[in-house]
């Protein structure tokens, strides 16, 4: 799922941790706030996440930790 440099204001819906057939998740170049959320820890298949040049606060959740397959992170 790619959804880079388009207008997308609010922040990371935690259902995106419902995705699980989910390989990459980019959401560059837009106006995200608030937390990465935890939930993105179910995503069991991604290997890779962008999520750079946003507003984006606070940590980055330790259930990132369980994505085995994950090979490419950039915040």
């Amino acid at each position: 799922m790619w959804l880079d440099s388009n207008v997308i204001t609010g922040t990371i819906p935690t259902e995106l941790g419902l995705l699980t057939g989910l390989a990459s998740v980019s959401i560059t170049n837009s106006t995200l706030k608030g937390t990465i959320p935890s939930e993105l820890g179910k995503l069991s298949g991604l290997r890779r996440l962008w999520l750079y040049d946003n507003q984006l606060t606070g940590s980055i959740p330790t259930t990132l930790n369980q994505l085995s397959k994950l090979e490419i992170v950039e915040l």
